[in-house]
């Protein structure tokens, strides 16, 4: 029993020692400064993705990380949308576009809302599955 106790004991604190540094890494808090001169942008990028440069556009933009890493979630947002409807699209003519639309629809809603909510934050966090991707650097 005491064995037992000792196991779930180290599996939890094995499962929160991930929790910290699953948590740490991705939702680096960027410069205060940094943050208050491009989020407004970094918001708009994930409201219209077509518009992901914009947050780009100001001259002290370009040397920003803040706006340099939204502006790539932003690419890869625009990616995941426009991708999503094209093979949705297709596959419509076997049927399984038609249940695969609403799943590339809601899951761009949520990191659509996921996007804004790390951008008024002021943190630098990856969307999930599809923020991986670097493109821009």
């Amino acid at each position: 029993m005491e064995e037992q106790k000792n196991t779930t004991e180290e599996v939890k604190n094995v499962l929160e020692g991930q929790k910290s540094e699953g948590s740490a890494q991705p939702g680096v808090k960027a410069d205060k400064k940094d943050v208050e001169d491009n989020k407004i942008m970094a918001i708009i990028g994930y409201i219209f993705p077509i518009l992901f440069f914009v947050p780009l556009l100001g001259d002290d933009s370009k040397k920003s990380p803040f706006a340099k890493f939204h502006a790539n979630q932003q690419l890869v947002f625009l990616i995941f949308c426009f991708g999503g409807w094209i093979v949705s699209s297709l596959m419509m003519v076997i049927l399984i576009g038609f249940v695969l639309m609403p799943v590339v629809f809601i899951a761009s809603f949520v990191f659509m809302i996921m996007g804004i909510i790390h951008s008024v934050n002021g943190e630098m966090k990856k969307l999930p599955v599809i923020g991986g991707f670097e493109i821009l650097k």
